[in-house]
């Protein structure tokens, strides 16, 4: 996008990302039920977006519901998968794995299923989505993700705050970010998030999905007339500061 901005849009079939390219997003997420957060899409259809479409596309790499993957078989099985799109014309991957450690069981990133999964995929960037969210202070992600360069994202809502409630939280984490990562705005984006954080904070990625949706309905079509609209929201919200795009 023009003026430093970056928009990524959820696409669930080919239909989804062709309209989030015609509407000027500059990556897709493509997912498959949505309804779960997001798993791993089949790869006939990865394969077919990435013929239809020019602009690059991560892929969620998730099998089940839960953020926690104990089992060794479904850890390589997670392994497996990761290879067999490190294979595909794809930018990167979509994913967040979390252990629990010491006596009090504590949330922390299973760190060991990153490596496995960087070290299986080792041509692809990668999105640490928002299992960090589950974490007891969410921004430590971003210290722990640090000696990862092929992790440059980090998709978070910022909690379960009203937007401008998490202005500063947000200017601190960019500030903590590393070069090279960037912090994606997501979970439930919409007007009332561009407003509150454009003007407000040095955020300049943003991740859509139910607002861009006939309907805004997790079911609906993406629609490329959204896509168009709330990118131009997204130029006209915020000082025009020239900032590096992710990935």
């Amino acid at each position: 996008m023009k003026d430093g901005l970056y928009l990524e849009v959820i696409a669930c079939s080919l239909a989804d990302a062709i309209a989030a390219e015609q509407g000027g997003a500059d990556r897709i997420e493509l997912i498959s039920h949505y309804d779960v957060g997001g798993l791993t899409p089949p790869l006939d259809l990865v394969r077919a977006v990435v013929a239809a479409v020019s602009i690059p596309v991560r892929v969620m790499l998730r099998d089940a519901e839960s953020f926690f993957v104990p089992d060794k078989g479904d850890r390589a099985i997670l392994a497996r998968t990761a290879n067999e799109l490190n294979r595909l014309p794809i930018e990167g991957l979509v994913f967040g794995f979390l252990r629990r450690s010491g006596s009090d069981g504590q949330t922390e990133i299973d760190l060991a299923l990153v490596e496995q999964l960087l070290d299986s995929a080792p041509d692809l960037l990668v999105t640490f989505h928002r299992a960090s969210e589950a974490l007891p202070d969410p921004g430590t992600a971003i210290e722990a993700l640090d000696p990862y360069p092929w992790i440059d994202t980090l998709l978070t809502s910022g909690g379960p705050e009203p937007w401008p409630a998490k202005v500063d939280r947000f200017r601190d984490w960019t500030a903590r970010a590393a070069p090279g990562k960037t912090i994606l705005v997501g979970g439930g984006v919409d007007e009332a998030a561009i407003q509150a954080l454009r003007p407000t904070t040095p955020l300049h990625a943003f991740h859509l999905g139910q607002v861009v949706r006939a309907g805004r309905r997790i079911d609906g079509p993406v629609l490329a007339t959204e896509v168009s609209r709330l990118a131009e929201l997204l130029r006209s919200s915020g000082p025009a500061v020239p900032l590096e795009s992710p990935g």
